[in-house]
């Protein structure tokens, strides 16, 4: 069975930095694609970041886009999001999820669109905190 975790969540100071760590299991990585995304109450999920474990291509949120960096173990089946200059506004819980693909950018930017509704599997979250 496909399991996700997503840790590394905390309070810090906006323009601090920040790496979450999504440990994975039953995921075969080059065959998925995995997403993190972020809530806050009352919110719909938002797409941040996705990867093609396959060919490690990558496609950002405009929000996070050059702050954020996606990346992954393909050993430790592990997926990491690295997170600068950290804005108030970044505030959310972090899930990471898996999708049993291997798409292209326009793929994984609808993933991303789609929220939670473009994932086959999800984690439970970690919470991020920045504060101003």
């Amino acid at each position: 069975d496909v399991q996700l975790q997503a840790s590394g969540g905390g309070l810090v100071q906006a323009g601090g930095s920040l790496r979450l760590s999504c440990v994975t299991s039953g995921v075969t990585f080059g065959d998925y694609a995995i997403g993190w995304f972020r809530q806050v109450p009352g919110k719909e999920r938002e797409g941040v970041a996705c990867i093609n474990t396959f060919d490690r291509r990558t496609y950002y949120a405009d929000s996070v886009k050059g702050r954020f960096t996606i990346s992954t173990d393909n050993v430790k089946n592990v997926v990491y999001l690295q997170m600068n200059s950290l804005k108030p506004e970044d505030t959310a819980v972090y899930y990471c999820a898996a999708d049993h693909s291997i798409p292209p950018v326009n793929g994984m930017r609808a993933m991303l669109e789609l929220g939670i509704h473009g994932m086959d599997y999800w984690g439970v979250g970690t919470l991020v905190t920045v504060s101003s």
